[in-house]
């Protein structure tokens, strides 16, 4: 326990945020990285077909990973409670717990995703060009999901007790895998959107082996002795990781659900080249995003510890200078944004009918980044205090209410009529800006709430977990 992991509750808060941020951003960083890396060999080598194929299956794939997700942040919140109270022992039954059922939980998703992928690919209208390739990478990053599920909880521990930088290790491995046998399987090979799905899924299982290998080794300082007794579900654990986990999957599977709607929605009045743009705005937004997400997940472990070490102004001081580095990193990013839309789209394709739509879809994402400075501090301050409940309202009005109901209004029902007509940009133009503003407008329903939340106080009323 003393070699693994590191006490947030002292220090300078901005400089310990930094710090503790930094292999967090490499971490999600290089994440991102392999899976743009795949946008853009396939974009590259396949062409707007294979971008439209990973764009849809990536999102149904990240839908199904919303249960992991969901149980690791609970593992996450509810460890660092633990470590701030000083309660080794519970540590200790907490992680058998959290092994066992994120393991029953990833090992069913994998027969899900085998079984329902057709169905599944078929909801979302998939172009028919595109759906055989969307199906052949659904099948195979669903059939290794289950190593995605284990990378996530083991890391989720480890940041719970305050050590980001071996979780960033796990993460490079699996990047410089994937990278590697992207180029190989997709451009070399011509395994098409097959081979970048083999990439993503092979450097994932390598990268799980390596973190459980680690572990293993450094057990004793760790505090899990990986005896078979100690993979036992506790109950009492149990109960608490449900109780933040259930909302938290839902919340991100609300989110994941809400953008299965609205590539639907472009699908089936947008079109091929349409969908494959919204896929590559996605990744390019994936940027910012990766420093504020990571800022977000390094301030919740520090709120976590902190709020049950009982020093809650320093709890506040965490959430202040989140939002003032998410401002300094938006900034700078919109202003590359703004003035070279095309050239950053352009590296992810070449061709016209995509790249047409670069200025749309970049400007909407900039009228959202005001909201995204806010949103994944205040946000992280909801999980770091266990307030799973709030958590899942704000995903639900976001998900479900705004970003499908906006993406509606905006896309279907006055993409042609005001944005096309009135505004002068045409039918496919108008119809595609409608969706990429109802999407981007709906990040202020879930930073506004938040932000109120944190500035009135009342979560002072809260017990904690731990």
């Amino acid at each position: 326990m003393a070699k693994i992991g590191n006490d947030l509750t002292k220090g300078n808060v901005s400089r310990q945020l930094i710090k503790f941020s930094l292999p967090f951003m490499i971490s999600n960083a290089l994440q991102a990285v392999y899976s743009m890396v795949d946008m853009l060999v396939v974009g590259n080598v396949v062409g707007e077909t294979g971008l439209s194929a990973v764009n849809n299956s990536s999102m149904l794939v990240m839908l199904m990973t919303t249960l992991c997700m969901g149980f690791s942040s609970a593992g996450q919140v509810y460890v660092s409670q633990l470590v701030g109270s000083k309660r080794k022992a519970d540590i200790n039954t907490t992680i058998g717990t959290l092994f066992t059922t994120m393991a029953i939980m990833g090992a069913a998703m994998t027969v899900i995703a085998l079984l329902f992928s057709k169905s599944l690919i078929s909801l979302l209208d998939v172009q028919a060009g595109a759906f055989d390739e969307a199906l052949n990478y659904m099948l195979i990053c669903g059939g290794g999901i289950i190593f995605t599920f284990g990378y996530n909880m083991i890391s989720s521990v480890l940041r719970g007790m305050g050590e980001g930088k071996m979780p960033l290790v796990f993460i490079a491995i699996a990047s410089v895998i994937n990278i590697i046998l992207d180029i190989l399987f997709v451009k070399y090979l011509g395994w098409a959107v097959a081979g970048a799905a083999w990439a993503t899924i092979i450097g994932q299982a390598v990268s799980f082996i390596v973190s459980l290998f680690y572990l293993y080794r450094n057990r004793v300082s760790f505090g899990f002795d990986f005896k078979l007794k100690s993979f036992a579900i506790s109950r009492s654990h149990f109960s608490v990781l449900v109780r933040l986990g259930v909302p938290f999957a839902i919340q991100m599977s609300a989110i994941s659900i809400s953008m299965l709607f609205v590539n639907r929605l472009i699908n089936s009045y947008g079109g091929l080249s349409c969908s494959a743009a919204f896929g590559v705005n996605t990744k390019i937004s994936q940027i910012p995003d990766i420093i504020s997400r990571s800022i977000g997940m390094a301030s919740s472990a520090m709120i976590g510890q902190n709020l049950a070490a009982k020093e809650i102004d320093r709890s506040k001081k965490v959430v202040h200078s989140g939002i003032m580095l998410c401002a300094s990193v938006y900034l700078i990013f919109g202003i590359l944004l703004f003035l070279f839309p095309t050239k950053i789209f352009g590296l992810f394709t070449s061709e016209d009918n995509v790249l047409k739509y670069s200025w749309s879809a970049i400007l909407c994402s900039l009228i959202a980044f005001p909201a995204h400075i806010f949103m994944s501090p205040t946000n992280s301050f909801v999980q770091g205090i266990g307030d799973a409940k709030f958590s899942l309202l704000i995903a639900i009005l976001d998900g479900v209410v705004a970003r499908i109901s906006l993406s509606y209004l905006l896309g279907v029902m006055l993409g042609k009529s005001f944005f096309g007509g009135t505004l002068g940009m045409g039918d496919e133009l108008g119809v595609a800006f409608g969706f990429f503003l109802g999407f981007n407008l709906a990040t202020y329903v879930t930073a506004i709430p938040t932000t109120i939340y944190f500035l009135s106080e009342k979560w002072r009323k809260r017990s904690l977990l731990a």
